[in-house]
């Protein structure tokens, strides 16, 4: 059973907080640039020449491998039974169970450090389970040794704020765990602070800042109708509303709230999740089943591209082509120009079997130069060089269903 926590409503009543708008906020440096002496070292990492990638696969009976991806070894790294999806912060993979959400360290994160990067590269290790009920959702930020991990459990409403320094020393220590009414919610750090949604009619309605140790910041809550997805990017954290989305970013050291809403005349649907490549400003949601919405968080813009099929995700590359990638419903990775629109190149069908089973959720994960695909059915995981006219570069076969898919290193 968990141990009672405090009531986060009657916490916001007792600050005194209300609705307020969102204040404007000029660019600001990256909110979740860290700022450790340390580069991102820790005791027994190696540091790296280049970035360690891998691809970590959890199969349907939850055996976690790790694939690395410059030698193409693979090592077994242990067991989440039940395990229903998966998330990743670039180094730790957090698998999510029927009583809570597993942390897998895989030993292999890039320190950002905006002007140049830094490669660490250690032992894996399994770091236990946060305990909690019903889908959890997990938010990260660009660093995996300092800052803080949010993680929400929707059938209990506990959100938690893990301290991610610990869980570089190997601990799970939770910084706070509090009690809201159950929805599927979230717990987003942003440097010492953490946002945190509050239901209405058993939706999120609103987000709340609150400090580390789980305290609310007076004042500091805006409307967000319908909060579903987040991710944090070079310039802040963000939320998506049914309206837009929520951009927070730290300005003299306070979280300033501040609201981007979809073009005037919009009947596209909202994004409900938002992807893109680790540390760049731009990120992608699916706009219904045939469109794609980019959010440009550095000029505060949504863009809509209209696709010509029936797509299952989108990610943003946010590179200097501006490509745009989406897993069409027939099995093909499709690249996109962001900027027009334009269909650039398309893959074969790569895992249409695996989208019309059970088998497992393909995941297209981007990076530069590289996207990953994993294939449950097909029992593969595809590299795809999306800037060579998404030319398969390797193809990499699996001994069960590589029904989840992270990659790490980056």
């Amino acid at each position: 059973m968990l141990p009672r926590s405090p009531t986060l409503t009657a916490m916001l009543t007792l600050a005194g907080l209300t609705l307020v708008g969102c204040a404007g906020a000029e660019p600001a440096p990256p909110a979740a640039s860290p700022a450790s002496d340390g580069h991102g070292a820790v005791d027994g990492a190696t540091e790296m020449s280049e970035p360690p990638l891998a691809v970590v696969t959890i199969d349907p009976a939850g055996v976690v491998r790790q694939l690395d991806l410059l030698d193409e070894t693979v090592a077994e790294l242990g067991d989440v039974p039940g395990t229903s999806q998966a998330s990743t912060d670039g180094r730790y993979v957090f698998a999510d169970g029927d009583e809570g959400v597993s942390v897998v360290d895989s030993g292999r994160w890039t320190w950002d450090h905006v002007d140049h990067f830094h490669y660490y590269l250690a032992a894996p290790a399994m770091l236990g389970d946060v305990p909690g009920h019903g889908a959890a959702t997990v938010a990260t930020t660009l660093s995996s040794t300092t800052g803080s991990t949010g993680v929400f459990f929707a059938g209990s409403g506990d959100a938690v704020l893990l301290d991610t320094t610990a869980m570089s020393r190997g601990e799970l220590v939770e910084r706070f765990r509090l009690e809201t009414d159950p929805h599927d919610g979230m717990v987003v750090p942003i440097g010492s602070y953490a946002l945190v949604t509050q239901p209405q009619g058993g939706v999120a309605a609103s987000v709340s800042v609150l400090d580390e140790d789980g305290m609310p910041v007076p004042g500091a809550t805006a409307d967000c109708v319908d909060a579903r997805g987040t991710v944090t990017t070079r310039v802040g954290a963000v939320i998506g509303c049914a309206d837009g989305a929520l951009l927070a970013t730290l300005v003299d050291g306070a979280v300033e709230l501040e609201r981007i809403p979809y073009p005037d005349g919009t009947t596209a649907p909202p994004a409900t999740t938002l992807e893109g490549r680790s540390g760049r400003p731009t990120v992608a949601g699916l706009a219904g089943n045939d469109a794609i919405w980019l959010l440009d968080t550095r000029e505060r813009t949504w863009t809509l591209l209209p696709v010509d099929r029936p797509i299952v995700q989108a990610t943003a590359i946010d590179d200097d082509a501006q490509h745009v990638l989406a897993l069409a419903a027939d099995g093909r990775v499709l690249v996109i120009d962001g900027a027009t629109g334009t269909l650039l190149s398309q893959t074969e069908s790569l895992v249409a079997e695996s989208l019309a089973t059970d088998a497992g959720r393909p995941t297209l994960v981007a990076d530069q130069p590289r996207a990953y695909l994993n294939g449950p059915a097909e029992h593969v995981v595809y590299e795809i060089d999306f800037a060579d006219a998404a030319r398969i570069s390797r193809t990499f076969e699996t001994p069960t269903q590589p029904a989840l898919l992270a990659e790490t290193g980056r």
